[in-house]
């Protein structure tokens, strides 16, 4: 068999399950949706609408029709991105969510570009100077990183450099495309607080898996051979110490996206978090059955994503 083959099955493999995963997640989102109490038709007329016109709403909405006949009806609309229509607002729910998620992502981009940039240099700093002051600082700092919610960071930031210093904006959102300095501005903050903890949590890990490869036999024998204890390191150990991190990076975005729906109420950002409560709060079933199964398929996909990196980074994956 050859190398190309024995890595595309593993990927197709993946692949199915992926797909197989987001089917039952479908089926879970509308069945836990469907059997919630109320009646959605009920709830966007009022407490005096008359029973005709709730049954005539009912049918508007499609509540009439056996329940697999709306999931199959719905499944097939999601297939071509048509979300369906906002009992509350009667406006389509696919336009809203497209533009929420671009700022949802955005905010968990940048905080894990920002936890990346934190957790990779002082879990290394952690692990190679353990026994030292410089090691046990970062060690510490880092369990108080753990400890604080992202939300408790975000208040703290904004009271430092919003309120006294007046450097950077407490809340809102520009768009990129309308100023892209106004846009930077409103991100620092929201994506600092998220990248913040979780850095701290990336910090533990990066420092446990480059601690655990420098006792492997490979780099002992990489120093035998002349190589400083940096350049070993880099050249042969970092690689083996991403494996375990790689998993654990999968479950800090998954992580991140649920995060983020906290961290958009403190600053008010108009992102997927705060368009499932406002969802909640108007009981808008259909607006939110639709945002809880992009979130879940966006988590799928995150874990997806990481057996896929895996496979590439583990040769041993590919072989078995």
């Amino acid at each position: 068999m050859t190398g190309a083959t024995m890595t595309a099955w593993p990927l197709l493999r993946r692949t199915a399950i992926f797909v197989a995963s987001v089917l039952v997640a479908s089926i879970v989102v509308f069945a836990f949706m469907a059997v919630l109490p109320g009646d959605p038709a009920q709830v966007a007329l009022g407490v005096n609408a008359t029973p005709e016109l709730v049954e005539q709403t009912r049918q508007e909405f499609g509540l009439d029709r056996p329940l697999v006949v709306q999931y199959l009806d719905w499944v097939g609309g999601l297939l071509t991105g048509d979300f369906g229509t906002s009992y509350v607002t009667k406006e389509p729910i696919g336009p809203q969510l497209v533009d929420r998620l671009g700022v949802t992502l955005w905010l968990v981009g940048a905080g894990m570009l920002i936890a990346l940039a934190i957790a990779v240099p002082m879990g290394v700093l952690a692990a190679v100077r353990h026994r030292r002051p410089s090691g046990v600082a970062v060690s510490a700092a880092a369990q108080l990183g753990v400890a604080v919610p992202a939300f408790l960071a975000g208040i703290i930031l904004v009271q430092i450099f919003a309120v006294r210093l007046g450097w950077l904006p407490s809340g809102g959102w520009t768009p990129p495309a309308y100023d892209v300095g106004e846009w930077l501005r409103g991100l620092i903050l929201p994506a600092v607080s998220l990248g913040l903890v979780q850095g701290a949590v990336l910090t533990r890990y990066v420092r446990s898996a480059v601690l655990d490869v420098q006792r492997e036999d490979f780099l002992r024998t990489a120093r035998a051979k002349g190589l400083r204890p940096q350049a070993a390191l880099v050249r042969h150990g970092l690689r083996n110490a991403a494996v375990p991190v790689v998993t654990v990076l999968g479950l800090q975005l998954a992580t991140l996206l649920v995060g983020a729906v906290v961290i958009e109420r403190v600053f008010v950002l108009p992102g997927l978090g705060s368009m499932l409560l406002d969802a909640v709060a108007a009981r808008d079933l259909l607006t939110v059955q639709a945002i809880v199964l992009v979130l879940v398929v966006g988590v799928l996909l995150v874990n997806f994503l990481v057996d896929v990196a895996y496979t590439l980074l583990d040769p041993r994956l590919r072989r078995s």
